[in-house]
């Protein structure tokens, strides 16, 4: 992926929901003018969520969700709704598809509830106005639409437009610490477990964000640290490492140098570095038969010596000399109970919106259940979490 790719994390996520045959991929192909979704008489005909990351005018980069009718029946059907409304958990807004000819009925009482309830942002595009004879009145945030005669399709995305600026925020990554010129080295540790020719997500953003900010991103082995600090001409601003590496890299880097991790940034990024440096203090209170959940955003081949399955499990026997047990999650699943897990580590979670990480944050605060993420509880592991946190005193 080149650095100037937009990321399906850091894009608009906008999710269509309703019942069965209301309209809802009708009106999503309709919106995104391809046949992104399956289109039937038959209901249910949507039986998962469908995603597609592509540009939509006005909006530019989005990722839409098409999901499965929120009114589904039977064991299959139950799974369907479970699908979309986990879909809830990562849209950044939400657009119900109601029968214009029916109207809202309770399940979309109910849905509306639950976009509340979340503070999802959302549009209420009735369909089938092209069976209206006159257009109703209609609130601020609903539409009449018709996905047939593609009737006011350019003004419901001109509508999630206007939500989306509502939502935007001016976040950065690392530009606010540094200042045009200052050098920032980059820590970045080339072995079996690295992707074969490219650098993971959480560095090259990293990257883009140093170079948008006018500094100088040095980016270097662990191996190759000390030659780097003692060729440049004047101290680095800031140091950066991958947590696997923070250990080594704390050794070398002088006490008059800040240092911290991408993991650790981008917590900050995505809002949650509080709560996470604060979980990572449940390490010290782990005891024997605790359960500890750990849970990875993303989907990869397991290697024989991974971060998630086998290092973090070795570390953290050998940090709190405990035994304890492990639960394993990746991708999307994420456990709708947490009362079995004294602890959640969770990985930096690059590959979610900010919207979804921060959802499994809120479950884990609402369950009393301390969650942290691998770059933080390394930090702590090895003694240097107040080092690496120094920098953002003031926020935490």
């Amino acid at each position: 992926m080149g650095l100037n790719d937009q990321v399906s994390a850091e894009r608009l996520h906008i999710g269509f929901f309703g019942l069965r045959n209301a309209g809802k991929s009708s009106l999503v192909n309709a919106v995104t003018g391809q046949n992104l979704a399956v289109v039937s008489e038959i209901k249910g005909t949507t039986t998962d969520p469908v995603k597609k990351a592509m540009e939509l005018l006005p909006l530019g980069p989005v990722v839409i969700i098409d999901t499965p009718g929120i009114d589904d029946c039977g064991p299959l059907g139950d799974l369907r709704v479970k699908r979309a409304r986990q879909v809830l958990n990562y849209a950044d807004i939400a657009v119900l598809v109601v029968d214009g000819t029916k109207g809202c009925g309770p399940a979309d009482r109910k849905l509306i509830r639950l976009f509340q309830e979340k503070a999802i942002p959302y549009i209420l595009a009735y369909n089938k106005a092209d069976l209206f004879t006159k257009i109703p009145p209609s609130a601020s945030n609903e539409i009449y639409v018709s996905a047939e005669r593609k009737i006011n399709i350019h003004e419901l995305k001109e509508m999630i437009g206007r939500l989306t600026r509502q939502e935007e925020q001016k976040k950065t990554i690392v530009r606010d610490l540094i200042s045009p010129g200052d050098f920032v080295v980059l820590v970045v540790p080339i072995d079996s477990a690295a992707p074969k020719g490219r650098l993971i997500l959480p560095q090259q953003q990293t990257i883009r964000d140093a170079l948008e900010a006018g500094a100088i991103p040095v980016v270097v082995r662990e191996k190759e640290l000390p030659d780097a600090l003692l060729g440049l001409n004047k101290r680095p601003r800031l140091i950066i490492t991958d947590s696997q590496a923070f250990e080594q890299v704390n050794k070398i880097t002088p006490a008059e140098i800040p240092l911290t991790s991408f993991s650790i940034l981008f917590a900050r990024y995505k809002g949650n570095l509080s709560t996470l440096a604060q979980g990572a203090a449940a390490l010290d209170s782990l005891k024997d038969g605790d359960t500890v959940l750990i849970s990875e955003g993303c989907t990869h081949h397991r290697q024989c010596n991974d971060i998630g399955t086998v290092k973090m499990p070795a570390w953290l026997l050998s940090y709190t000399k405990k035994n304890l047990r492990f639960s394993f999650t990746s991708g999307t699943e994420f456990p709708e109970v947490l009362s079995p897990y004294s602890l959640v580590i969770h990985c930096g979670g690059c590959m979610l919106n900010e919207r979804e990480m921060k959802s499994r944050i809120r479950q884990c605060r609402e369950t009393g259940i301390p969650i942290t993420n691998y770059g933080t509880a390394m930090a702590k592991m090895h003694g240097i979490l107040d080092r690496s946190l120094e920098l953002f005193s003031e926020e935490l």
